[in-house]
């Protein structure tokens, strides 16, 4: 298993490069969740019974959290076979893509997360295969790795002697 991928994504689809060592496929995945939930019906309605008339909000919110649910289910069951992964996207899918991943124990395969607006699949094939072709090389600048330049945080206003110095 030494596949690597790349995933952008939104609510509303999620392409998923795979880069392996036979080849290079992408894979899109659309959702059935529409982001903006809107009231059926004139506006405004007009009636004694307007309530009946409308979905109350919280069982519009569990058909929208519902549809989510089936949609990152998919998106995971997609990714279960790569060892490391970047995920790329403009707002709030990628981390919770992301806690997910870690919730089903597939955390520790993540490599980056970064914001990204919208891209078409040509650009997120490009985006993965020139991250994990410097990221990973061994000839690498270290600037290139995902690593690299990590060092322990310290507080501010903490004295010298009580930093820790990078082994």
């Amino acid at each position: 298993m030494k596949d690597k991928a790349g995933i952008w994504i939104d609510h509303r689809k999620a392409v998923i490069v795979v880069v392996a060592p036979t080849g290079e496929h992408i894979l899109t995945i659309v959702s059935d969740v529409e982001k903006h939930l809107e009231r059926s019906g004139d506006s405004p309605l007009k009636g004694r019974f307007e309530s009946a008339q409308v979905p109350a909000d919280d069982s519009r919110q569990r058909a929208f959290t519902g549809a989510l649910n089936i949609y990152y289910d998919a998106v995971i069951a997609a990714l279960r076979n790569v060892d490391s992964l970047i995920i790329l996207g403009p707002g709030e899918a990628k981390g919770e893509l992301k806690r997910r991943l870690v919730k089903n124990k597939l955390g520790a395969r993540i490599a980056a997360v970064e914001t990204m607006d919208k891209m078409s699949d040509r650009q997120i094939a490009a985006k993965v295969r020139a991250y994990f072709s410097t990221a990973w090389s061994p000839k690498a600048p270290k600037s290139g790795r995902p690593t690299a330049g990590l060092r322990a945080k310290t507080r501010p206003g903490t004295p010298r002697s009580a930093r820790r110095t990078p082994a």
